[in-house]
């Protein structure tokens, strides 16, 4: 089903940005995610891409139905899985037939069926893209059962993402940063999509491998707040190992189940991408000094610094492991470390 045909639409300007959606199932929560859609500030600078993955409900039916009262065009894809459901395979899918209709030279917006995109979620994105190769939206969860656990847990990496503001600032950073990585909110033009290899076929993460993919190659990553979505806080979520499991979790073991990176540790990490992006300009003359900041050798520079494609990729490439690997801690003591450690710049941390 599609409301004009790819080959036509690629030419239009109206196209130029395609929301891709991968959706299982969700005709219960399909039409709010269309009205959603439909109350987007420029509600006509965007083509829905929608992959119907292997449905056995009415979502095709609501879809149709919706075909022709909305203000963008909807081109639609049924999958017909072979095997378990994928959630890798889905998106991927979902972001192929984003490329087919609005061409290599178009955006793509990645969000979820149960989600529901804030207003200006688009205009947001498009212009976060104007300072970044990755937009990584921030997501709120809502109805459902509350999660204090998980709540904690998301306060705790929004203050991690502060504290990186201060040792490592980058000029693309939102001044709203947060730390999560999400496909229910992520951005890119088709172009930097192809150059990361695409959504892998896994059954969850494939958001963070590709954005961590976006860092080791150097790419400018924005974690956004103030491009917002909120999705399902569901227990039932369709994803293995998404957050519906991660959630229930957090229900049975209060997030004493939690564990996560001591926040000095990361900060070590922090302080020496900053160190080795500062450098890079000069690693010809200053290899010595950088590769005791750092903790490499002169050799170990010289290597990253040859393949590196830039600044940002150097860093990646450059700042080791921190010496005896990252100390992983449960939820109080890490919220007791990074406590202190934002004290410590409280006059830097905005």
């Amino acid at each position: 089903m599609a409301s004009g045909n790819p080959e036509e639409r690629r030419h239009r300007e109206t196209s130029a940005t395609a929301i891709c959606v991968p959706a299982r199932n969700e005709a219960a929560l399909l039409p709010r995610f269309l009205k959603a859609l439909t109350a987007q500030d420029d509600p006509n600078a965007f083509v829905l891409c929608l992959l119907l993955d292997t449905c056995t409900d009415d979502s095709e039916a609501i879809v149709a139905a919706h075909c022709n009262g909305v203000p963008f065009e909807i081109v639609t894809r049924k999958s017909v899985a072979d095997s378990a459901p994928n959630a890798g395979r889905a998106r991927a899918a979902a972001m192929d037939l984003g490329i087919e209709t609005v061409g290599p030279d178009g955006i793509l917006l990645s969000t979820d069926a149960d989600s529901v995109p804030a207003p200006d979620w688009v205009a947001a994105n498009l212009a976060a893209l104007e300072m970044a190769d990755v937009v990584v939206g921030r997501i709120d969860r809502s109805g459902g059962i509350p999660s204090p656990a998980q709540d904690r847990i998301e306060a705790y990496y929004d203050g991690l993402a502060r504290l990186r503001r201060v040792l490592d600032p980058l000029p693309w950073e939102s001044a709203q940063p947060h730390h999560y990585t999400s496909a229910a909110s992520l951005a890119c033009s088709a172009e930097t999509y192809l150059a990361l290899g695409g959504f892998e076929p896994v059954p969850a993460g494939e958001d963070a491998r590709l954005v961590d993919t976006a860092h080791r190659l150097g790419m400018r990553v924005r974690r956004d707040g103030a491009v917002r979505v909120e999705t399902s806080a569901r227990r039932d979520g369709r994803a293995r190992g998404g957050l519906a499991d991660h959630l229930r979790d957090m229900d049975r073991t209060g997030g004493a189940s939690a564990r996560m990176a001591h926040p000095e540790d990361v900060a070590w990490r922090y302080a020496r991408h900053a160190v080795a992006r500062a450098g890079w300009s000069n690693v010809d003359t200053a290899a010595s000094v950088l590769a005791a900041a750092v903790g490499r050798s002169e050799e170990e520079v010289h290597a990253a610094a040859s393949v590196a494609p830039n600044a940002e990729g150097f860093a990646m490439q450059v700042v080791p492991d921190i010496p005896g690997g990252e100390r992983l801690v449960d939820l109080p003591t890490a919220e007791a470390a990074l406590a202190a450690l934002l004290a410590r710049h409280a006059g830097a941390v905005a």
